[in-house]
C-alpha cells in the first residue's frame, strides 16, 4: 500500500496555491504601501493636489503583482523541492522583488512621471519581501514539523552500498528535512549485503529487491551501482517501473568518487571533470585564519571563567585541573588534546573493567552515567565546559574550530577504511556530528556526517553549524 502523499506534494496543486497566497500578499503589501505614502506619510509630506485614490493604483498593482509573480516562477520560487531551504527561497524572493519593483517604476516613470509616486513601488517591495519571506518561513517549519511526525516521508530504499551509496547515506544523516527514510540498502557483496552501517539496514542481496520493495513499502529506489553493472540496473529500472516506484540512477562514471566529480556547462553541453578538496588552498587559509582570531578572542573572554573551573575542580577531587590526552588528527598525525578533567584522577586505568557498561558502537567508547564522572564534571560536560581548553589546540594547529571530533589511536585502529575520510581534515572543537545528536549517534552516521562535511566544506556551511552549536550548548542535547 502506497504511503499517504499531502496536497503539497503535488506540484500543480502546490504552485497554484502558493501563487494564490503570494497574490493575496502583494497586495496587502501593496495597500500597506499606499497607507504609508499617503495616509502615514512616514518619510515624506503629500501635497494635498497631488492625494491620488487607492483605485487610481489598481492597475499597476495589478500590473505590479503579475510581474512578480512572473519573475518568481522564473527563478524557481513555484518549484518543488526535497530539500527544504528557507535561504534559498528567501534569496529568490528578494531577487525576483527587485527586478519586478525597478521594471514597475519604469513603467510608471514613462507612463505619467508626474502624477504617480514611484517610491510606493519601493515600500511595496519591500513589505512584500517581508510578507512572502515570513510566509516561507511557516511553510519550512509546517513542512518540517510534518516531516518529523511522518507526513510527507519517502520510503527510500539504496541498491549498492560502495562509496556512491554511502555517499547518499551521508547527505540523507545530513539533511534530516529533506523527507526521505532510508529503509535500508541491498548490495551482493557478501559483507557489504549482510553489515548494517549505523542505523541502516543491510537487507541482503539485489536479487532480493522485489521482496523488499513488497516488505518495506519502497516509496523510491536509488541505484547507486557501478556503471558495468549496466543490464542489472536497466533490470531494476524495468522492476520499479512495472511496480509503479520511481527509480532513480546515481552516476558512478569511471568508477570516480561523487564527492570528486564536477559538472560544469558549455553551451548547453554537460561537461564532467575532477575537483579539488574544498578544504585546501586558499579556502584552507582562510579557515585557519579564522580559527585563530576567533579562538584568541574566545579564550580572551573565557578566561575568567577558565580559572575559576581550574580552581573548582581542584578544590572538588584531587589530581590535575587539565586532563591531556594523545589524540590522531589530520592525516593521522598525532597530538596532544586538552581539556578540563571531567573525571576522577586516573580514569582511563578504569577503563578496561567498565567495558561491560559500553554504551557506544563501533569503536567508541562511550557511558551516560559514567561512575568516573565528577559532579562538576557532569555539569561542564552538559555544557560542554570541559572542551575551552582545547581552543589552545586550535591556535597551536593541531584543531579547528569546526570539523571531525579527534579520535585515539585505539579507536581509529578499529577503523574501516572507509571510516578513515573524517581525518582527512583537522578535527574540530565542533562538527556536523555535533550539532546532529552528538552522542546518540552510531560512530556509523557520525563518520557519514563527518565525511559529509569534509565534501560539502563552505564557510556558509561552517557559520551554520557554529550558529547551530549554541543551542545545543545551551541545552545540552545528546551531551554525556
Amino acid at each position: 500500500m502506497k504511503r499517504f502523499e499531502p496536497l503539497f506534494s503535488n506540484q500543480i496543486i502546490a504552485t497554484v496555491v502558493w501563487i494564490l497566497v503570494d497574490v493575496i500578499l502583494i497586495n496587502l503589501a501593496f495597500i500597506l504601501a499606499y497607507w504609508v505614502r499617503y495616509d502615514l506619510q512616514l518619510f515624506r509630506a503629500v501635497d494635498p493636489a497631488f492625494n491620488v485614490a487607492y483605485q487610481v493604483y489598481l492597475p499597476f498593482a495589478a500590473l505590479f503583482t503579475l510581474l512578480l509573480i512572473l519573475v518568481y516562477q522564473q527563478q524557481g520560487v513555484y518549484r518543488l523541492r526535497r530539500q527544504i531551504s528557507w535561504i534559498d527561497e528567501f534569496y529568490a524572493i528578494l531577487n525576483g522583488t527587485a527586478t519586478g519593483a525597478i521594471i514597475t517604476i519604469v513603467f510608471v516613470f514613462f507612463y505619467r512621471a508626474g502624477f504617480y509616486s514611484r517610491i510606493i513601488f519601493i515600500y511595496a517591495g519591500i513589505l512584500s519581501i517581508i510578507f512572502l519571506g515570513l510566509s516561507r518561513f511557516l511553510k519550512v517549519i509546517l513542512l518540517r514539523r510534518m516531516r518529523r511526525q511522518g507526513i510527507g516521508i519517502k520510503q527510500v530504499l539504496i541498491v549498492g552500498a560502495g562509496e556512491v551509496g554511502r555517499t547518499v547515506l551521508r547527505a540523507v544523516v545530513a539533511n534530516p528535512e529533506s523527507g526521505l527514510k532510508i529503509v535500508g540498502f541491498l548490495d551482493d557483496h557478501p559483507t557489504k549485503g549482510e553489515t548494517d552501517i549505523g542505523r541502516f539496514k543491510a537487507l541482503g542481496r539485489v536479487d532480493n529487491l522485489a521482496n523488499v520493495l513488497e516488505d518495506e513499502q519502497v516509496d523510491e529506489v536509488i541505484i547507486t551501482l557501478p556503471w558495468q553493472y549496466h543490464r542489472k540496473i536497466m533490470s531494476i529500472m524495468s522492476l520499479c517501473d512495472r511496480k509503479h516506484i520511481r527509480a532513480r540512477i546515481v552516476p558512478d562514471l569511471f568508477q570516480m568518487h561523487i564527492s570528486h566529480m564536477q559538472v560544469e556547462e558549455m553551451a548547453g553541453v554537460p561537461m564532467i571533470g575532477i575537483k579539488e578538496t574544498n578544504i585546501s588552498g586558499l579556502n584552507q587559509l582562510i579557515k585557519r585564519g579564522l580559527d585563530i582570531v576567533i579562538a584568541g578572542l574566545l579564550l580572551f573572554l573565557g578566561s575568567p571563567l577558565m580559572a575559576l573551573m581550574s580552581l573548582m575542580i581542584k578544590m572538588e577531587s584531587p589530581g590535575p585541573a587539565l586532563f591531556a590526552q594523545e589524540r590522531v588528527g589530520k592525516n593521522e598525525n598525532l597530538f596532544t588534546l586538552y581539556k578540563f578533567r571531567s573525571m576522577v584522577d586516573g580514569a582511563d586505568h578504569q577503563k578496561e573493567r567498565l567495558q561491560d557498561l559500553n554504551e557506544a558502537d563501533g569503536p567508541l567508547f562511550k557511558i551516560k552515567d559514567d561512575p568516573r564522572t565528577t559532579r562538576l564534571g557532569k555539569f561542564m560536560r552538559r555544557l560542554s565546559i570541559d572542551e575551552l581548553p582545547q581552543l589552545f589546540n586550535v591556535l597551536l594547529g593541531d584543531m579547528s574550530l569546526i570539523g571531525p571530533r579527534p579520535p585515539i589511536p585505539s579507536e581509529v585502529e578499529q577503523y574501516q577504511e572507509w571510516h578513515k575520510r573524517r581525518l582527512e581534515v583537522a578535527p574540530g572543537l565542533t562538527g556536523l556530528s555535533q550539532i546532529s545528536g552528538r552522542s546518540e549517534l552510531t560512530f556509523d552516521e557520525t563518520a557519514l556526517l563527518d565525511i559529509y562535511y569534509i565534501e560539502n566544506w563552505s564557510p556558509a556551511l561552517d557559520t551554520k553549524i557554529m550558529l547551530r552549536t549554541i543551542p545545543r550548548v545551551i541545552f545540552g542535547n545528546g551531551a554525556y
